[in-house]
């Protein structure tokens, strides 16, 4: 019997991130009362408390603010996955807006942080869709 991926817990507030992730579309949560961005998705606003909140359609376009290399699996569906890279990015939209996923198409010796990344959709079951990123090279897409 085959493993699946570990799912999110969809719920009304994260739902819209994991929809637009299936759609190719990174979406954050913004305030319409100040403006910011806020992520992870939550009921109010944690800079005015505003509880008026959407979701934006982001760049997908950021820098890599650090990162660990995952060696060992925590659940059967990674054993034959690892090693793998967990990174915290900065996404441009907003200075100290994080986000952690996986960083993809990039050897281990290549990595370096404050390195421009990309999002980039990684399908690992029928109904999840991971946002992903990779490393940008001058000129272009690594």
């Amino acid at each position: 019997m085959e493993v699946g991926p570990p799912t999110p817990m969809l719920d009304d507030l994260s739902r819209p991130y994991w929809d637009g992730a299936r759609n190719g579309k990174l979406v954050v949560q913004r305030c319409a009362a100040c403006g910011r961005f806020i992520n992870w998705p939550r009921p109010a606003c944690r800079f005015c408390l505003s509880d008026v909140l959407t979701f934006e359609e982001m760049s997908g376009r950021g820098t890599l603010y650090s990162y660990t290399i995952t060696r060992q699996a925590f659940h059967p569906w990674f054993v034959d996955r690892v090693p793998y890279v967990v990174a915290t990015i900065e996404l441009e939209e907003q200075k100290g807006l994080m986000l952690v996923a996986n960083l993809v198409e990039c050897d281990d010796t290549g990595i370096r942080v404050g390195m421009p990344v990309e999002v980039v959709f990684v399908d690992v079951g029928p109904e999840l869709t991971l946002p992903s990123f990779r490393p940008v090279a001058a000129g272009g897409v690594k």
